[in-house]
């Protein structure tokens, strides 16, 4: 849920340019940081064409610049310093359908620890810290009035589908986990997305299991009126 999908396959995009790829190969390889020089001259490149595929794959995120004086000297008369490339932290991950197996394991993650630290079980922290980051997700969504429950439920991977009063979710965000641990992913999933509507606010629909063939777990519908 970190990463608009269009970036992502934009990003992975740009490196089917041939000399792009090569450039962006021989900078990961690297120990040290690189200059627009040293890339055309290992790649034997004009520096303008490696200078214009490294700013690109700059502008899409893919590597870093910094800037360095590699000469040794200081102060006036030691000239610019020179534009260094290297990977940059982020990472880029594309998959058809969305998944999110990077939440499912933070979530684990952090229930593990906070279980270790209090002696609790271990299914009831994932499941707290699902809610908690749910209601985080509806929270932020909720700063910007007027989108669609079914556009927040799109971004986070679940393919909402209306049916009638209620929401299927065509997609699993975590379908791999869900195959092998069944009960403790999908309860970690109707926890998370109890938090989305909990943190949402009024939209009159509440999570439960219903496992459906090609579907998430949990369907949303409507809430019961007391």
């Amino acid at each position: 849920m970190d990463q608009p999908t269009d970036a992502s396959i934009q990003a992975v995009a740009s490196l089917d340019e041939p000399t792009r790829r090569r450039l962006y190969d021989h900078v990961v390889a690297e120990p040290a940081p690189v200059s627009r020089e040293e890339a055309a001259a290992a790649l034997a490149l004009p520096r303008t064409t490696a200078a214009f595929h490294l700013d690109k794959l700059v502008e899409e995120g893919l590597l870093t610049v910094e800037y360095e004086r590699r000469t040794g000297r200081t102060g006036p008369g030691a000239g610019r310093p020179a534009k260094l490339y290297r990977r940059s932290d982020r990472e880029i991950g594309v998959s058809f359908p969305e998944r999110q197996y990077d939440v499912a394991g933070r979530l684990l993650a952090t229930a593990l620890e906070d279980a270790e630290m209090s002696g609790g079980s271990p299914r009831q922290a994932l499941e707290r810290r699902a809610r908690e980051y749910g209601e985080s997700a509806g929270r932020a969504a909720r700063n910007h009035p007027g989108t669609p429950l079914e556009e927040v439920l799109q971004a986070h991977g679940f393919e909402p589908r209306r049916s009638g009063l209620a929401l299927d979710l065509a997609n699993c965000p975590f379908k791999a986990l869900a195959k092998e641990h069944t009960d403790l992913v999908c309860n970690m999933t109707l926890h998370l997305l109890g938090g989305l509507l909990d943190g949402l606010g009024g939209t009159g629909l509440q999570a439960v299991l219903e496992p459906q063939p090609a579907h998430c777990c949990v369907r949303l519908t409507p809430t019961p009126r007391s």
